[in-house]
């Protein structure tokens, strides 16, 4: 698997190296030309062409792989702008005008370049993230330590990770106390510490101290192999706007070709054919966009936007419904523990002292509220011998020779025989319930407060941005999600709701109009995925391993505000550059179908159009003087 993915990476950059090569071949070959034909004296004829003809040869030769492209496209009866400059080639090489050809040759591979870096530079943090994994793993066999490849390791395998390395593999710890680094993988800016029991995380760093940990996933199943997977498809994306692009080519192509062979026809000269096709060549649609994008994703990055999938900066202008989660996007994501209610024979600081003291272990989302206000109140916490965390059964561990069980109201009756109605009466926001020894010892209340920006942004998405529909969507108890929905002035809410039920939620309203889901990215991926545009919150749980196209790594509305008007602004002047080009290249059409541009003029004459649609593409990376128009004090 780990060989596969490296041979895969290797063939997609030596993919998206080919056009630069052919571009370089091109400038070179022009060049070579240009010094023989002027500045050199004549060197004859090699195989009866002209020896200054014969670098042009060579570029046009190198091309070929392009036109191989656009003859797939032409038995696919796809119509796109590419179909004028192959013909231009052929045109170019059956009238001896080896120049112009090459001209051409270079809009098209330029382009072609500029649109692979564009979708590249997507999955650029993806890849310097998954560089992050070790190529080998320390594994036990008895009392010695070897060395073997990632993808020898199996699961039940012991492994030793040794002080600041890079965890291996995703398992759990059997013997060795030490903290963790995980903010790359869970975005949690802390370290946690590990004990025997405890999950970790391929990609972690370790701390201090040496871990032996118990593989529990193979190579093909953990971390690695999702940041794998989502580099491949964002770099198998393609770009919409793009495909806008092509769109626009398919009305402009017939009516250039059409003009071209009216000009063969009327002025009786082939070469009027070939410098029509050449001034024609669409390179504001082949180039423009492409830098565009390019500019967009740059500007993005400066503001703490990481375009994981350039569509979303033309899809994103287009969405009319707002459907946010509620942890995380319109509140901060950091409950705060707000009440302690004791049982009879415990006291508030005695249950918080022995929770804080097992949730060390733990990456729930309350952990830190409750290491929090054990801190605040100056208490003592103590090391844990055994730690254990399934999914959904909450967080069990031995903590000063007692068991602490931390747990949901709905799962105590597995756990304990306790009477549920001798606990408090639910009260609106998030709690969790306490055994120690099997006994009832408390029960914990946390609140997650909106965001300050949190009803200004809401109010402002549909004057401003023309959203009909905005939707809160959350798992959590219809009381909370009731009272922050309040709060923001949000009228459809959807409470109780199961990942699978917010991905059925998201697909109906996408069939009704473009959406925008935004989510904190730890258990919204098929969500995220389903929607027009998925927005990720943080600096990504789980972020390499899900769908969304855009992550926000400062988890700020504002910044979301900042995106839609990035993509608003590359999408009007992405489209200035392509039909503005077009307009110009229109006016060289009439000129060189009369007569007055020949072919290699007319290919200078796009190129200096070319010229002015990339310096109006690149405005896109230039940060306007406003870039967010909602009032955060409203």
């Amino acid at each position: 698997m780990e060989q596969t993915d490296q041979q895969r990476s290797n063939l997609a950059a030596a993919f998206r190296t080919k056009e630069v090569i052919i571009a370089i071949i091109s400038v070179v070959a022009m060049a070579v030309h240009l010094l023989l034909r002027f500045g050199l004296p004549s060197f004859g004829t090699i195989f009866r062409f002209p020896a200054n003809e014969i670098p042009l040869l060579i570029a046009l030769a190198c091309g070929i792989p392009l036109f191989i492209t656009l003859l797939k496209k032409i038995f696919r009866l796809e119509i796109t702008s590419d179909l004028l400059a192959g013909i231009s080639i052929i045109t170019a090489v059956i009238l001896g005008e080896y120049l112009a050809g090459t001209l051409v040759v270079l809009m098209m591979s330029g382009g072609q370049a500029l649109e692979a870096y564009a979708v590249r530079r997507a999955s650029f943090a993806l890849e310097a993230l998954a560089k992050r994994l070790p190529t080998f793993a320390h594994k036990k066999k008895g009392v010695a330590v070897e060395d073997i490849p990632l993808g020898e390791v199996l699961i039940g395998d012991e492994l030793v990770v040794f002080p600041h390395e890079t965890c291996p593999a995703d398992g759990k710890v059997v013997n060795g106390h030490s903290t963790m680094n995980e903010a790359y993988l869970t975005g949690e800016p802390y370290l946690l510490p590990k004990a025997p029991g405890s999950n970790v995380l391929s990609g972690a760093i370790n701390g201090e101290g040496a871990l032996t940990i118990c593989a529990e996933k193979v190579a093909t199943d953990s971390r690695y192999a999702k940041i794998m997977q989502v580099m491949r498809e964002s770099e198998e994306r393609r770009p919409e706007l793009r495909r806008l692009g092509d769109q626009i080519g398919a009305i402009y192509t017939p009516i250039a070709i059409t003009i071209a062979l009216a000009a063969w026809y009327f002025g009786g000269d082939p070469d009027r054919f070939l410098s029509v096709l050449v001034v024609a060549t669409p390179c504001p649609l082949i180039i423009g966009i492409p830098v565009a994008i390019i500019g967009s994703v740059s500007l993005a990055a400066r503001r703490g936007i990481i375009i994981k999938d350039p569509a979303v900066l033309e899809k994103i202008d287009t969405c009319r419904v707002a459907i946010f989660d509620k942890t995380g996007t319109l509140t901060y994501g950091e409950p705060k523990l707000t009440e302690i209610i004791p049982a009879d024979g415990f006291t508030e600081n005695e249950a918080l002292a022995a929770v804080a003291s097992l949730e060390r272990y733990s990456r729930h989302p309350l952990a830190e509220a409750i290491i929090s206000a054990a801190s605040e109140a100056k208490l003592e916490l103590e090391e844990a011998t055994q730690v254990s965390e399934s999914p959904g059964e909450g967080l069990l561990g031995v903590i000063g020779g007692r068991t602490v069980r931390v747990t949901s109201r709905k799962k105590l009756d597995v756990h304990s025989p306790i009477d549920i109605a001798s606990l408090p009466a639910l009260a609106g926001g998030l709690e969790c319930v306490v055994l120690i020894d099997g006994r009832y010892a408390a029960t914990f209340r946390f609140r997650d407060e909106p965001r300050a920006e949190g009803k200004a942004f809401v109010r402002h998405l549909g004057p401003k941005h023309g959203f009909d529909r905005i939707l809160l969507v959350s798992g959590d108890r219809e009381g909370e999600v009731g009272y922050l929905a309040e709060k923001v002035g949000i009228t459809e809410v959807h409470a109780g709701q199961s990942p699978e039920e917010k991905l059925e939620l998201v697909r109906v309203e996408t069939r009704k109009a473009n959406t925008i889901f935004m989510g904190d990215g730890i258990n919204d991926a098929p969500a995220l995925t389903a929607a027009t545009v998925g927005i990720a919150f943080g600096q990504g749980s789980d972020v390499t391993a899900e769908a969304a196209g855009a992550v926000i790594l400062d988890s700020s509305l504002e910044r979301v505000d900042e995106l839609l008007h990035i993509g608003r602004r590359m999408r009007t002047i992405a489209l200035q550059s392509a039909i503005g080009g077009i307009g110009l290249s229109l006016v060289g059409i009439i000129a060189a179908a009369t007569g007055y541009l020949p072919p290699v003029a007319g290919a200078l004459t796009q190129e200096v159009i070319d010229v002015l649609a990339i310096l109006n593409a690149l405005r896109t990376s230039v940060t306007p003087r406003i870039l967010s128009d909602h009032d955060p004090e409203l």
